[in-house]
């Protein structure tokens, strides 16, 4: 068990308590933790500015910012914007798994940025 499940309140396994974190920081925008004003992602401001190739830049860039920062189990290797069928956008990340002693690729991991 790594963790607890943000909703539910149950244990979760490590990549599940992973891809929690990951989202919870790209989700947040930064300002907005009372006792942490520098945690979260710029991806808040950026999801409503016009979808150009420099937004979609904008939005790599920082996602793979606030990850380096704010989630050390994490080493990443590629990061994707994309907008799902719904017309949601997504976040692609693909990575390696470096907590500890353990090593493992993480092949993608998908993050909605929305709902």
């Amino acid at each position: 068990m790594s963790g607890l499940n943000t909703i539910t309140g149950r244990a979760v396994g490590d990549l599940a308590h992973i891809w929690q974190s990951v989202r919870d920081i790209l989700t947040t925008p930064i300002g907005s933790r009372v006792m942490r004003r520098d945690y979260g992602s710029l991806i808040p401001e950026l999801i409503d500015q016009p979808m150009n190739p420099a937004t979609r830049l904008r939005l790599m860039s920082a996602s793979v910012s606030a990850l380096v920062r704010w989630e050390p189990r994490l080493r990443i290797a590629s990061v994707q914007f994309s907008v799902d069928a719904r017309g949601g956008a997504v976040i692609d990340i693909e990575g390696e798994r470096i907590d500890g002693s353990r090593r493992e690729a993480i092949n993608t991991l998908s993050i909605p940025l929305r709902g």
